[in-house]
């Protein structure tokens, strides 16, 4: 792409006779631009306002705010749209294929409207999952000045004294069906869940990924918690719109920010969250856009090393407004390089160093809350995103091991061709304590599109059998999920990965201690095995999702479509 110097002087060139610019400038004209605008720098504002979904739906004030803060500052805003899937109403059904698929579409439509405009640089708001990822992909390919803007997470919901989020709702369809929830109990967690327009209020993965980005240097600081009807919500990102006039300015790019330690300072963040498991696959790919190399095994040497300190959802007690009102992620961002597990010399979008920026960020947490535990008192002495590897995932695989009663299972496999099949038998009674369940040919090219399986694990806890069941799958799980679940085994079933090779009674072993995911059958039988299985036929052979099974890698690698 041009440089942005050479974009601005392409819009500041002094109109004469011949000029052949001079068309590009009357259609300026024609959107609000005057003489005086052609020498400013011109921003593109990447707006994923929609009433799709109420992470969405409070966007367009955001929108408005930036626009306007970059005018203050000196520069030409201009904004247009991009998608978004809703994860949690498209949970649980076909629809849940085009989630992981949304990714690339916003990355896409980021890189191709702002290489086409020639944008000097670029603020993105999201609010959904994949809106942070998509976004990040985006403009670290597109490597001009860039800020992103977190939509904001919901306020929660209450009931009986109880802090509701919209996994409140998934675990109660397995309380209420075992009958130890009352209809109007159930009625109320789903009138009341979710009150107000954000993000998912637990950290799950839309406040994970706005973390990551927040730790990475790419938001500005104690932005990414921040509730979305709130006004700190507006202001900061007015704020940022400002900012990102003087990125252009000072030429700091993203890929000065996104180096391999920010990455590094991301992972940490991400497992003294609690975060999700999304966030592995995620950073693997904005790292792949950004050309940094970044692996599974680091998530795994980084996780060994920082301790769980926030008691958050989905396993703990506390959604992220709380978080926010005792010091937000800059807080656990201190309290990690005060222990020596953050690099404070990374820069970050504001033109400051980490360590710059948290300077007078206290160290410790407050003393009369325990959202956010001591370094010497954590939730858990180490992350909780293990990855997993053994002859069922040669190539690995990622479980979050937080809240589990117990680190290890053995059990017959329960085997299933689908999410849909594998909840119907939930929900039936058909599955007991100590079964391991299989859900297998959910891959990001067997699905296609990889969808996470929040409705039957989440129905597994409604039953009282989270710490009793375990879980395998070559597709997701939401940042909702918690217990024993085992997901982005790779290579996936559908690319002729150990998981299709799985039958109904094998005895299988998730070690969480030992980082191990076994099948428990000798080699010989195995590769018989493999001697008969025939991949399935695709779902999918026409549009989107034929084209994304085509061309996505493996979950090891990010589950990216544009090339190793």
């Amino acid at each position: 792409m041009s440089s942005s110097n050479e974009s601005r002087n392409v819009h500041s060139r002094v109109v004469t006779a011949g000029d052949s610019r001079a068309p590009n400038r009357a259609m300026l004209r024609a959107v609000g631009f005057g003489d005086e605008d052609f020498s400013k720098p011109i921003i593109g504002i990447s707006n994923s306002h929609s009433t799709i979904t109420p992470c969405n739906a409070g966007i367009q004030i955001l929108a408005d705010r930036a626009a306007g803060g970059i005018r203050s500052a000196g520069g030409m805003p201009q904004t247009f749209g991009t998608i978004t899937i809703s994860d949690g109403i498209s949970m649980g059904t076909e629809g849940m294929k085009c989630s992981l698929v949304s990714r690339e579409v916003i990355a896409d439509s980021i890189e191709t409207v702002c290489r086409g405009q020639s944008h000097d640089g670029v603020l993105t708001i999201g609010g959904c999952d994949k809106n942070m990822p998509g976004a990040m992909i985006g403009i670290a390919r597109l490597n001009i000045p860039a800020i992103f803007v977190y939509g904001g997470t919901i306020l929660p919901g209450h009931y009986a004294g109880e802090d509701l989020t919209i996994v409140s709702v998934f675990e109660a369809v397995g309380a209420h069906s075992e009958g130890r929830m009352s209809d109007q109990d159930f009625a109320e967690i789903e009138r009341r869940a979710c009150p107000s327009v954000g993000s998912c209020g637990g950290m799950y993965t839309a406040n994970t990924m706005s973390s990551a980005i927040e730790a990475m240097g790419m938001s500005l600081p104690m932005t990414s918690t921040m509730a979305a009807p709130a006004q700190e919500k507006a202001d900061s990102t007015e704020e940022a719109g400002k900012r990102l006039v003087g990125l252009v300015e000072e030429q700091l790019l993203p890929r000065d920010i996104m180096t391999r330690a920010a990455f590094e300072n991301a992972i940490a963040v991400t497992m003294a969250l609690g975060g999700s498991t999304n966030a592995v696959l995620h950073l693997l790919a904005i790292a792949h856009a950004a050309e940094v190399k970044l692996e599974l095994d680091d998530f795994e040497r980084i996780r060994r090393e920082v301790p769980v300190l926030c008691d958050l959802k989905p396993s703990g007690r506390y959604v992220a407004t709380d978080l926010q009102r005792i010091g937000g992620v800059p807080l656990v961002m201190k309290m990690l390089l005060r222990a020596g597990l953050l690099r404070g010399d990374c820069r970050t979008v504001t033109g400051r160093t980490i360590a710059e920026n948290l300077a007078e960020v206290a160290d410790a947490p407050p003393p009369d809350q325990d959202v956010v535990r001591p370094m010497e008192r954590p939730v858990y002495a180490q992350g909780h995103l293990a990855v997993l590897r053994g002859n069922l995932a040669p190539e690995g695989a990622v479980a979050k091991i937080s809240g589990l009663a117990l680190p290890r299972i053995t059990g017959p496999a329960r085997v299933f061709e689908s999410e849909e099949s594998c909840l119907e038998a939930i929900l039936a009674n058909r599955i007991q304590a100590g079964d391991v369940l299989v859900i297998r040919y959910e891959g990001p090219r067997g699905g296609p599109g990889m969808r996470e399986m929040l409705a039957p694990t989440s129905a597994i806890i409604g039953k009282g059998l989270g710490d009793k069941v375990g879980m395998v799958t070559d597709g997701r799980f939401s940042g909702g999920t918690y217990g024993m679940v085992v997901g982005h085994v790779s290579p996936e079933a559908q690319l002729g990965g150990p998981l299709a090779l799985v039958e109904e009674g094998d005895s299988i072993t998730i070690d969480a201690d030992h980082n191990l995911l076994q099948i428990d059958v000798d080699d010989a039988e195995l590769e018989r095995r493999r001697g008969a299985w025939q991949a399935p036929a695709p779902r999918y052979t026409r549009g989107v999702l034929s084209k994304y099974a085509r061309l996505v890698s493996s979950s090891s690698l990010g589950a990216v479509t544009d090339g190793l």
